[in-house]
């Protein structure tokens, strides 16, 4: 039987971000000069086929420091952690290597230095990331307040509103954040903004991917984990923006068929977290069932690269 002809139309970028590529490059640099077990603290980067192979090399998962032996070195994943634990770690006399992405980096000292001119800092994140809970960290409590949606501003409640600055977690949704922030100056004229956007340019390029590609598709497929909050951002632009079905998948295997029955285009991008052999994978999971013709839609070209920690350039 013949089979149904399918245009897929392949956002780029897409996948593969420098700080995820960073944070790996860092838990198997760790591995090759310490050797194994190494500790991780927290899912390294939010996607379980990477987790697992950094796993079966000899990396060990945890979720507090209080897990990790004294003897063994720790690592702090990609999404940034509270000043508290480099200062336990420090205590007791661990090696940690800190593979917090450089631009969430830049946010934790941005917080930091309008903390010391006396502002009051207002996130924009979701509760319970370790993103937000690693920048909100940076502080002592109740020096930051988080905010999730427009309706939030109404409600927050600051200690002076002519000393106000706000940062954003970087793995937001662009429009989402825009409106938020507008309702920020709105109802506080005198906040401080970030001199640059602290949304990443990956998660910005990604997005801008999608916008291209969602009109042109009947559906579209968002490889990522249920936990990249990046991915997720990734779904909601594409049905912001004209895509009518998009379904986030794992993994080839996680793919309704059902939903993609009669369709005649397909739209693919895939979260900062995954890796290129999960997109082929689905891309050859369309092509044992489709006709496939493959177009590349590129928007921009990401040359962006993080040198890795100077411990982990050094022999041990």
């Amino acid at each position: 039987m013949d089979k149904p002809p399918l245009t897929l139309f392949l956002a780029a970028p897409r996948g593969f971000c420098a700080g995820v590529d960073r944070a790996i490059k860092i838990v198997e640099m760790a591995l090759e000069k310490w050797g194994a077990p190494v500790y991780v603290r927290h899912e390294i980067v939010h996607n379980k086929f990477v987790v697992d192979g950094l796993r079966a090399k000899g990396a060990v998962f945890v979720e507090t420091l209080s897990e990790c032996p004294e003897d063994r070195p720790v690592i702090f994943s990609a999404h940034g952690v509270a000043k508290s634990v480099p200062a336990e770690a420090e205590r007791r006399n661990m090696i940690y290597v800190d593979a917090t992405c450089p631009l969430v980096s830049k946010v934790h000292i941005e917080a930091r230095r309008h903390a010391e001119n006396g502002l009051q800092m207002i996130m924009i994140g979701h509760a319970g990331h370790p993103e937000t809970i690693g920048t909100m960290g940076q502080l002592p409590d109740g020096e930051v307040l988080l905010v999730e949606t427009v309706e939030d501003v109404a409600d927050v409640e600051v200690r002076d509103p002519a000393r106000l600055a706000f940062v954003t977690q970087t793995t937001l949704s662009i429009d989402d954040t825009a409106d938020i922030v507008a309702a920020l100056k709105a109802r506080f004229p005198a906040i401080v903004g970030p001199h640059k956007e602290d949304i990443c340019y990956a998660t910005t390029n990604r997005q801008e991917a999608v916008k291209a590609i969602a009109p042109r598709c009947e559906a579209m497929l968002v490889v990522g984990a249920p936990n990249s909050s990046n991915s997720r951002r990734l779904v909601e632009v594409g049905a912001k923006a004209g895509c009518p079905y998009v379904q986030l998948v794992q993994r080839a295997a996680d793919i309704d068929w059902r939903a993609l029955e009669g369709i005649a285009s397909l739209g693919i991008t895939a979260g900062a977290s995954a890796p290129e052999e999960l997109i082929d994978e689905v891309v050859d999971a369309c092509r044992a069932r489709f006709a496939l013709t493959v177009e590349m839609v590129e928007t921009t070209v990401e040359r962006v690269e993080f040198k890795t920690p100077r411990i982990l350039r050094t022999p041990a």
